[in-house]
């Protein structure tokens, strides 16, 4: 469904993270929860080196228990075996039939400490891995012959090249396994901090903008989409969602002048939503409408309670109102997006 005054569709996606749960059936329930609500995607953090799941384990496991919600899990930037990494990631990509993303990063925001995020906030930092990633898909797309899904037998059976650059890692080199089927899965980067923004302007599929204000949204919206043709590409092939935190737990009478009514307000933890769904429904909307952003990716601060009256309540009423859509129209987390399945380039000569 296309929005009202040519603005592009409303996005939305959730967090699925929950404190001190490493059982893979424990995220089951909530990604069906974001599925009925036709989310477009979850996300689920990595700790890979601290107690806690496994997120490209995890979401293989939700991907067989699910049909249409996109899967992205965060892919640390310390991983020590960065190629076992990429195949992991296109591996989710090709069991759940094109849902895969890949949240690129080290330490989560959830998992970083007070002292952290006060020091982001005061210089404007914080990359959430974003500044770290320099993607480079060679051939990663393939427009052969087939359901257009998949990109044809051919696509399937030919091993591809990939070429990814960090500060922390770097892969290059042919992949040992078949394409995935979206070409590349969705790449998600944390656009807040500049350097991360010059970043995702360029390889990123998904920026996502941790900040209080649409105004502020905005100006970074439209940095991110300048960026973005400025590297030689459609503005239009990137997806900016608000990043917050929402806590629901006492509804509306909770929201604070400027706040639940107004909008998010700043803590140590990153930007805050407190107050109840009709004002956060009505938040999302006023953001979308004004064309600060392009949807929103929503953390619960209480993982269960707070993600259920979102799907039950928050994305209900904006579906009611006809701002977000009752049903997928199509199978991967592209088509969700609205982002074309990557072409692949011509080989070129050594």
């Amino acid at each position: 469904m296309t929005a009202p005054h040519g603005r592009g569709p409303l996005h939305l996606a959730a967090a699925v993270d929950q404190r001190g749960s490493s059982d893979a059936a424990a995220y089951v329930e909530p990604a069906q929860l974001a599925e009925r609500g036709a989310l477009d995607f979850v996300t689920l953090g990595d700790t890979f080196a601290s107690p806690g799941p496994d997120a490209l384990g995890v979401l293989a496991r939700v991907a067989s228990a699910t049909r249409r919600i996109g899967l992205v899990p965060t892919v640390p930037g310390n991983r020590t075996d960065s190629r076992r990494v990429q195949e992991a990631v296109a591996t989710l990509d090709r069991i759940s039939r094109g849902r895969a993303g890949w949240r690129s990063g080290g330490r989560t925001a959830e998992h970083k400490t007070e002292h952290e995020h006060e020091h982001e906030h005061e210089t404007g930092g914080g990359t959430g891995g974003g500044a770290d990633v320099r993607f480079r898909a060679r051939g990663e797309g393939d427009m052969g012959t087939g359901d257009g899904v998949t990109g044809g037998l051919g696509a399937r059976d030919r091993p591809h090249r990939v070429d990814y650059r960090g500060s922390t890692f770097s892969v290059t080199g042919p992949s040992t396994g078949p394409r995935p089927p979206q070409g590349h899965p969705v790449r998600v980067v944390d656009a807040t901090g500049s350097a991360a923004r010059r970043t995702a302007a360029r390889y990123a599929d998904v920026a996502l903008l941790r900040v209080t204000g649409p105004a502020q949204a905005r100006a970074l919206r439209a940095e991110l989409r300048d960026a973005a043709a400025g590297s030689g590409r459609a503005p239009d092939t990137l997806r900016v969602l608000g990043a917050l935190t929402v806590d629901l737990g006492d509804g509306e009478r909770a929201a604070e002048p400027g706040h639940g009514g107004g909008g998010p307000r700043h803590t140590p933890r990153g930007p805050l939503y407190r107050g109840g769904p009709v004002g956060l429904a009505e938040l999302i909307a006023l953001w979308h409408e004004s064309e600060a952003v392009d949807g929103f990716h929503l953390t619960p601060a209480e993982p269960r309670r707070d993600l259920e009256r979102l799907v039950n309540a928050t994305v209900a009423l904006l579906q009611h109102r006809g701002l977000f859509r009752t049903f997928y129209p199509g199978s991967t987390l592209r088509e969700h997006l609205r982002l074309a399945r990557p072409a692949r380039p011509q080989a070129r000569t050594p």
